[in-house]
């Protein structure tokens, strides 16, 4: 029997990090995946080929839509080779999962594949093409999250779907029902409206992206109804029948009316849940809360000592960089060091077009919490640098204490908002205040004058070019 310092269950963004920085640290490692390819949902059917859909149709829309005015023609009709975008999709997640492969070579870790399961607190039975048993001083499990549903809906995978399926397809919807105004239901709902569907997301809640801050979720609503998604808010869905082709979804709206939906495929985006089945929690003695998660302490350690727990599994946002830090954390917590971890600072994103991000505390958190504050916005339409692109749609927020001017939140919808969100998420590691931003040189012309322009709002108010 082949004995490990660690074992990890799981090789998506939180496993295999995991398991890496268990390597660096000297520990004998050992990670479990189920599936033929490492890398988990994200890499598989998740953050990886989503982004590359996104990417192809946003492509494809710039030139439909855009590079005429450009001075970019091009003769004849521009087509959509759907099959061969699917097929760049797959190529990009094949290259990604090959180079997590290289990653344990590198590491000089033993990938097990099959599916893991707890003979005891220290060993683990491992059944695939060959059944194992390993022992492990350490485990921890990352097994992740699967996507939910809810308990009227029956998800056949054809025409009612999840994200998974949704990443797959082999024909372009001509009317998509998306239940759920989440991230995920946004990403692809707008990658198949820019492909040519009609697409109407429902959604239980007063507005898109309820977890982040009011102004994005009504920027972005904004702009998507001008790309030509439909949205239904404050729409409770009773019901969800597949009639051959065709899927009826039925909703009552906020003033108590039944309405009723019709499309060819519904996507089902109402959020994910932790997945631990299989994984006979029961057998090492760890507890599963009712929400199927792992319980863990402070250190992400659960009730059994020497088992660990990271990423969806556990409480907290199901974000995939956040499942990359709690690996890395609990490698450093094993190997007796004193790791820390802001959960305040782990940034969200949406990677529509204009994309959003966001960072810190939201401004309806502030007022809850009767937080004496600065708001300081400016839009992105303002920007030489937004203009000469054609990405004018958008803006960066700065929230600051009103007494000690530390920025408390950012919140930032525009053209490449993922990559800006970083350099908020630096200067409040450091306790920046809004006027140390104000005060940094910016490049111009870049979509980075923007957070600079909306600290100087947020310092008394004085942006530059509003």
């Amino acid at each position: 029997m082949s004995k490990y310092d660690v074992a990890v269950i799981g090789s998506g963004p939180g496993g295999y990090v995991a398991a890496i920085r268990c390597a660096q640290l000297g520990m004998k490692t050992a990670i479990i995946e189920k599936y033929n390819t490492l890398g988990g949902t994200c890499l598989n059917v998740g953050c990886i080929p989503s982004k590359a859909l996104l990417d192809s149709s946003h492509h494809y829309e710039q030139a439909i839509k855009h590079f005429e005015e450009h001075g970019i023609d091009i003769p004849g009709e521009v087509k959509i080779n759907f099959k061969k975008m699917i097929e760049r999709k797959a190529s990009v997640v094949d290259q990604t999962t090959k180079g997590i492969d290289f990653l344990m070579n590198k590491n000089k870790i033993d990938v097990y594949t099959g599916m893991g399961s707890f003979k005891d607190a220290t060993h683990i039975e491992i059944k695939g093409e060959k059944n194992e048993t390993i022992e492990a001083a350490n485990t921890i499990i990352a097994t992740g999250s699967k996507p939910g549903t809810l308990p009227f809906i029956t998800l056949d995978k054809e025409r009612v779907i999840t994200s998974t399926e949704a990443l797959s397809l082999t024909e372009i919807p001509k009317h998509m029902v998306v239940v759920g105004g989440g991230v995920i239901g946004l990403e692809l709902g707008q990658v198949y409206r820019r492909l040519g569907a009609e697409v109407s997301v429902v959604e239980y809640m007063d507005r898109i992206i309820p977890t982040m801050d009011k102004a994005q979720s009504k920027e972005l609503t904004k702009v998507m109804k001008k790309q030509g998604v439909k949205f239904f808010l404050s729409h409770r869905v009773s019901g969800v029948e597949r009639n051959g082709n065709e899927v009826i979804v039925t909703a009552t709206d906020k003033k108590d009316k039944e309405v009723t939906f019709s499309g060819d495929y519904c996507l089902v985006s109402v959020g994910r849940r932790a997945y631990t089945d299989g994984l006979k929690a029961e057998n090492a003695g760890v507890k599963i809360t009712e929400r199927g998660q792992v319980e863990v302490n402070d250190h992400l350690q659960s009730n059994v000592k020497n088992i660990y727990a990271i990423g969806d599994v556990v409480r907290g946002a199901m974000l995939a960089h956040k499942a990359s830090e709690e690996g890395s954390f609990v490698a450093e917590v094993i190997a007796g060091q004193k790791p820390h971890i802001n959960y305040n600072l782990i940034p969200g994103v949406v990677y529509t077009w204009p994309e959003v991000a966001s960072v810190g505390k939201t401004e309806e958190q502030l007022i809850e919490a009767k937080v004496d504050y600065k708001s300081g916005q400016f839009p992105m339409r303002a920007l030489g640098r937004s203009r000469a692109s054609g990405d004018t749609d958008g803006f960066v927020k700065i929230l600051s204490d009103a007494k000690t001017d530390e920025v408390l939140g950012a919140h930032m919808v525009g053209a490449r908002a993922a990559d800006l969100i970083a350099e908020m998420v630096v200067a409040m590691e450091f306790r920046a205040s809004a006027e140390d931003i104000a005060r940094m040189s910016h490049a111009h012309p870049t979509y980075a004058e923007a957070v600079k322009e909306a600290a100087l709002a947020a310092t008394d108010d004085r942006a530059l070019h509003i």
